[in-house]
């Protein structure tokens, strides 16, 4: 028996069993609770927030089990990650409406992280686990009045999961699927996942201790006759140790390592070739908490080490290292203003010829009020100063009204923010089109929406956005150095998003996004998106899921001619089935990626995934 028959014979037995059991037992009573977001740092209620804050919880991540970072969040409104939907290990384009990857802050545990050696100074979401994350909250805008430079279209803020309360606990999950594009459909088994984890507190100490493993062959980076398979593979461990020192003291030690493996081919004149990128990550952090009356005084540090290679016909090394201080306090007055002040620092250094570095020490000022009668005002002042450029002040002012209804409420929102991004230090001092020279990029953002929530389940907002970038930093590829540009970069767009507990089984989810960017040629940055998903208990038990996503039409660079070319729009379809048994101890799952095989070019040259199919398990120990 082949493969396939093997599997479809083994899916259509699974979905038949699966159904048998939905009588007995009962419905799975999903009631979407009230949300709480932490934009202002504070634990707020949803319809006292003025920001467009997206969360992904512990449940959707698992409902993802096998995916990437990037593919999760690639399913999100004002978001476009390329390369999320090409081979695993290929370069992450990260795009949030309409800016660039150096216009997002990722933080990890509240702590931000970038790699200082790299071109743009960015966090390669390559180097994550799922299996290693609690939650990620999203909050899109400008945010660099609470979290600093780079803030300027949008915060990824992950947390990593903790301890169990229980004195010993762990779980392992495994995922095995194919990796195959749209004209080779073998149904090879390619694609591996596997994680474990141990950790519980006693007393009151905590630890924990975490294994990951990805391996992913069966597909060519680059599309030629050969098509020689590319392999990935990625390890990432990490320890975590805690103490409660007092019932208002605490104290948190982690350390983590990530290592990444990808092979490649020649993208000038898309052939096959040898290459391979490796990169290296080691961090350690520290976190120290002291809850007092109405307030907390806490304190955030990590440092970071980088280092990767290329192996190719321009072979290099780039070694980095960052420290990074976040000390604050946040204090809550007569239940009505949340207000946080904080002092943050920052050194990057990278190896050149010679060390360089830079630092950046900015005090910062932020406040929420909330008030009895509907109306929230989230306001803050930040200083940003840099070793290179000096001081530089930028602000935010959110307001937001709250109208309450019979059953739920609507909520008016509006702000203005402006932020701040210096050049990395490969743009400054780099050994390749480096130029001292160059201005820091200032932008300006301005948000209107409106939110409307019901108690039945009903969840949906409508956003405008528009920024403007001056100073926007490019490599010219006619003088070959960075440059900043002399055209203002304008975006605008819109974001409708609708979550739906239609009955007690059955929730729709469904985003769309259209984005303008005009002066550049705003490469890779569909006008339209659209991302939607269903999913219906049959039983208290199993649960089936079916998504659906659109990328419109969009503009790519053909490297070989240096033309822009117009890529033609795509739809992706995807079904998946979940179970539990051994007392929800043990979830089974089944997904299909790609139903229809759809044949589609993300990037111009590059391989795409078709239909791929992917099962597994996650057992709670």
């Amino acid at each position: 028996m082949s493969l396939r028959l093997w599997l479809c014979c083994a899916c259509f037995t699974l979905v038949s069993y699966l159904s048998a059991q939905q009588e007995e037992s009962t419905m799975d009573l999903q009631k979407l609770e009230e949300v709480v977001v932490s934009d202002s740092r504070f634990e707020l209620r949803r319809e006292n927030s003025g920001k467009t804050v997206i969360r992904i919880d512990s449940l959707e991540l698992r409902q993802n089990q096998g995916r990437s970072v990037a593919e999760i969040i690639n399913q999100k409104s004002g978001f476009e990650i390329t390369g999320s939907r090409t081979r695993q290990g290929e370069v992450l384009g990260v795009f949030a409406r309409g800016g660039r990857g150096r216009q997002i802050l990722i933080l990890i545990d509240g702590v931000r992280v970038n790699d200082p050696s790299s071109f743009s100074q960015e966090y390669d979401l390559r180097l994550l686990s799922t299996s290693q994350i609690a939650s990620i909250e999203i909050i899109k805008g400008a945010a660099s009045t609470l979290y600093g430079t780079n803030a300027a279209t949008a915060v990824i803020n992950i947390t990593t999961r903790k301890p169990t309360s229980d004195k010993i606990g762990g779980e392992v999950q495994s995922s095995i699927g194919t990796n195959q594009s749209a004209s080779d459909q073998n149904y090879n088994l390619a694609e591996f996942n596997n994680n474990a984890r141990i950790g519980g507190t006693l007393k009151s100490f905590t630890y924990g201790v975490g294994f990951a493993n990805t391996y992913v062959n069966g597909l060519s980076s680059i599309i030629t006759e050969e098509n020689e398979d590319d392999p990935t593979s990625k390890y990432n461990t990490d320890i975590q140790l805690g103490y409660q020192f007092a019932n208002d003291i605490s104290l948190r030690l982690y350390a983590n390592k990530s290592k990444l493996s990808t092979d490649y081919d020649e993208s000038f004149g898309l052939m096959d070739a040898p290459y391979r990128f490796e990169s290296d990550q080691k961090r350690i952090g520290l976190s120290g908490k002291w809850v007092f009356n109405k307030g907390e005084l806490a304190l955030n540090t990590a440092y970071s080490d980088y280092s990767s290679e290329n192996f190719s016909a321009f072979p290099g090394m780039f070694t980095g290292r960052n420290y990074v201080a976040d000390l604050f306090v946040k204090y809550i007055l007569k239940e009505k203003f949340y207000t946080i002040l904080g002092l943050n620092y920052v050194q990057d250094r990278a190896d050149f010829v010679a060390i360089e570095q830079f630092t950046i020490t900015d005090p910062y000022l932020n406040t929420v009020y909330t008030s009895d009668f509907g109306l929230n005002i989230n306001g803050g002042l930040r200083m940003n100063n840099h070793s290179e450029y000096g001081s530089n002040w930028v602000y935010n002012i959110n307001p937001s009204y709250v109208f309450s209804l019979n059953k739920g409420y609507l909520k008016a929102f509006t702000s203005y923010a402006t932020s701040y991004i210096t050049p990395s230090l490969t743009q400054l001092f780099g050994e390749f089109g480096a130029n001292p020279d160059l201005e820091p990029e200032t932008n300006r953002t301005i948000e209107a929406g409106l939110e409307y929530k019901l108690d039945n389940g009903l969840r949906t907002n409508l956003v405008y956005f528009n920024r403007k970038e001056e100073n926007f930093v490019f490599f010219d590829n006619v003088s070959f150095q960075y440059s900043n540009a002399e055209e203002i970069i304008d975006v605008q767009g819109v974001e409708f998003e609708i979550n739906w507990q239609a009955i007690d089984a059955l929730r729709f989810n469904a985003n769309y996004t259209f984005t303008e960017r005009k002066g550049d040629n705003a490469i890779r940055i569909p006008k339209h998106r659209v991302n939607a998903s269903m999913g219906y208990n049959f039983t208290h038990h199993t649960v089936a899921t079916a998504t659906y996503s659109y990328t419109g039409e969009r503009t790519d660079t053909d490297f070989n001619s240096f033309n822009d070319v117009i890529l033609d729009p795509y739809s992706l379809f995807g079904l998946g089935i979940a179970h539990k048994i051994l007392d929800n101890r043990l979830r089974l799952f089944f997904n299909i990626e790609n139903l229809f095989n759809t044949e589609f070019t993300e990037v111009i040259g590059f391989s795409t995934r078709g239909r791929n199919i992917r099962f597994g398990f996650a057992l709670t120990l």
